[in-house]
């Protein structure tokens, strides 16, 4: 691979930012990417800060971690005077669907979700992807044309739907309100799917799978006594959470949020790098580093 080392910059540090920054630990660790992590914003400075340090320990680096304070509404302004200071940026909530309107290209696939998580800088300007939408599609490949069920709406839940586009998967969607169905129809147009309330958790135990693509405690009051369907929880942290340990109990396959994160991660490092490497050998590798990381 190249030996050019990249400048890093993680937009926003709640629980995605750290899944990313996680993320970078792994690559760094496992030597695939040679970068030092330059910049954390958060609109919450003290948050930004916390997460600093917490990314000296983990990427176990002498990088240069500067925390921004970015005002509310100032995404264009930042990437207007500071973005081609950075080679690529990883994006978390909400500025995954903020900061399309601000770049020269988006792929279709992100467009489609409306949703980007990776932004790389070229001569021509800054161009948008969705690492979330291709790692989906690799890991949710076993259940295609069977029934998933997805408890959320949000940027995580689309990128999921959009993976799931053109499969013949049947897909039902828990939500609390019916305010962003016309997102996730656009997500996955010709997919076949139908609205539940989300206080009909029993109604998708029939899927083959559910996604929980939802905060830490939102699905905490879900009891489930039976169930045929294997679980995709997207957190890692803390872990095991309520919902994983009835799954578990009841001895269903469970998908952890370290292998969304490793999946992704190995699309952003070959966009980034724009090097070819053995998917299969990586993941492994990463996969071991990750899980020691975050048992930390």
């Amino acid at each position: 691979m190249s030996e050019r080392k990249l400048g890093v910059a993680i937009v926003g540090c709640g629980f995605m930012g750290r899944r990313h920054l996680l993320g970078f630990a792994a690559l760094h660790k496992a030597g695939v990417l040679k970068g030092e992590v330059v910049a954390l914003l958060d609109i919450n400075k003290e948050v930004a800060d916390k997460v600093a340090d917490e990314a000296f320990e983990l990427l176990g680096i002498a990088g240069s971690y500067e925390a921004i304070e970015v005002e509310s509404g100032g995404l264009a302004e930042f990437l207007k005077s500071q973005g081609a200071d950075y080679d690529y940026f990883s994006l978390t909530m909400p500025l995954k669907e903020v900061c399309i309107d601000y770049l020269d290209l988006v792929e279709p696939v992100a467009r489609q979700i409306t949703s980007v998580n990776t932004i790389v800088f070229k001569s021509g300007g800054g161009n948008g992807f969705s690492t979330d939408l291709l790692a989906f599609k690799n890991l949710l490949s076993p259940y295609f044309g069977k029934e998933i069920a997805i408890l959320g709406a949000g940027g995580t839940a689309r990128a999921a739907l959009g993976a799931l586009k053109g499969t013949n998967t049947k897909v039902k969607i828990l939500t609390r309100s019916s305010s962003r169905h016309s997102k996730m129809i656009e997500a996955a147009s010709d997919t076949d799917i139908a609205f539940v309330d989300w206080n009909d958790f029993s109604s998708i135990q029939n899927s083959n799978l559910i996604i929980s693509t939802t905060p830490k405690g939102s699905t905490d009051s879900f009891v489930v006594n039976e169930s045929n369907a294997d679980l995709f929880e997207v957190l890692y942290h803390p872990w095991p959470t309520k919902l994983v340990e009835n799954y578990q109990r009841l001895g269903k396959q469970v998908i952890g949020g370290l292998s969304l994160l490793v999946e992704q991660a190995l699309f952003q490092i070959q966009k980034f790098s724009e090097e070819d490497f053995d998917f299969d050998v990586m993941r492994t590798k990463l996969l071991k580093v990750a899980e020691q990381t975050a048992n930390k």
